[in-house]
């Protein structure tokens, strides 16, 4: 049998590796063990891993801050299983989650996997708004959670992402710590030529964030990260990603219009009127709930200005750095 380590850096989230902890204890597949890191944490989660020490082969190891990615690579150091598995601390997964993913793995082996996030029936509206926003057509474009990336090879997430040890082993783990430093890793193995795969049945219950100031400063974060990315490979900037970009500066500039020229002011007023209602009724299409369709207009445009302000934020940096430059990796606080 193939063994799994799951690796799961945690950051002042005691009470959701709780529940990770718990549906890991369900799992149906039982050859794996579980590595906690707890990276630079002022609430401590030592006392919920020891909870779980008689349900799970569990092993819990403490460093300074230094980000969820290298955080990542203390859980490959320590890791003892020929496949690793990397998970978020705020995700839930169903019992059978291992076992789809070993059942995927032995028909058809791949040295690097992904899976979708979904909500879960528990989450409050504002959580299940955030995670229609963040898989809905309207705001991504359709590229989350899919099988190709505009055209191209599907790049796996950290927070529900697989990985053999001979990719930790040939790319030396992650080489930054944030700023999209899981689609720099996938990037990385794809050229040395792993292969990478979807496996849309191994999905995660993701509860994101419970507030949409949280949820904003997320995405701005998120936005800031696709700049970087593109500071080791240009050729991954495409199109899409400049949506939220077009769409803040679209909509912070109608007002000005209304001076300048007002027919584009009226029709400017028109187009965010007809996105309102295409989120609308794609939110009550997607949800089946009313409050969380109106719930969902406010979670996209959230989502949208969030991203679209990191976006220029970071842009803005890039285009007067020194083209030498490198994002270092130290951070404080995780994003997601």
């Amino acid at each position: 049998m193939r063994k799994y380590s799951v690796i799961i850096p945690v950051y002042n989230r005691p009470d959701e590796l709780q529940e990770l902890l718990t549906c890991l204890a369900t799992q149906a597949y039982k050859n794996f063990e579980v590595i906690i890191i707890e990276d630079g944490s002022k609430v401590k989660s030592d006392l919920i891993v020891q909870s779980f020490q008689q349900k799970l082969d569990i092993h819990y190891f403490y460093k300074e801050n230094g980000g969820q990615g290298f955080a990542r690579n203390t859980g490959f150091e320590k890791a003892s299983g020929n496949y690793f598995i990397l998970l978020d601390s705020d995700a839930l997964i169903e019992p059978d989650y291992l076992s789809v993913v070993d059942q995927k793995l032995n028909l058809d082996f791949v040295d690097l996997y992904g899976g979708p996030d979904t909500d879960h029936p528990s989450f409050s509206p504002i959580q299940k708004a955030i995670s229609y926003s963040m898989t809905s057509f309207i705001t991504t474009g359709g590229i989350r959670g899919k099988k190709n990336n505009m055209g191209g090879i599907f790049h796996p997430r950290s927070f529900n992402m697989g990985l053999s040890r001979a990719v930790y082993e040939l790319t030396g783990g992650f080489q930054t710590s944030r700023m999209g430093e899981d689609i720099l890793f996938s990037i990385g193995a794809l050229r040395l030529g792993f292969r990478s795969a979807l496996i849309p049945e191994a999905f995660i219950y993701h509860k994101r964030r419970t507030e949409f100031a949280q949820f904003f400063r997320q995405l701005k974060f998120f936005g800031r990260a696709r700049i970087n990315i593109a500071r080791f490979y240009p050729e991954e900037l495409k199109l899409v990603h400049t949506i939220p970009f077009l769409f803040t500066a679209g909509v912070i500039s109608i007002p000005f219009w209304f001076w300048i020229f007002k027919p584009f002011f009226y029709l400017g007023i028109a187009g965010v009127l007809l996105i309102i209602v295409a989120l609308f009724f794609d939110a009550l299409r997607s949800t089946k709930s009313v409050k969380v369709a109106f719930l969902g207009i406010i979670a996209a445009f959230v989502q949208l200005f969030g991203y679209g302000t990191g976006f220029i934020q970071e842009g803005w940096t890039r285009i007067w750095e020194k083209k030498s430059h490198r994002e270092t990796g130290a951070t404080i606080e995780y994003p997601s």
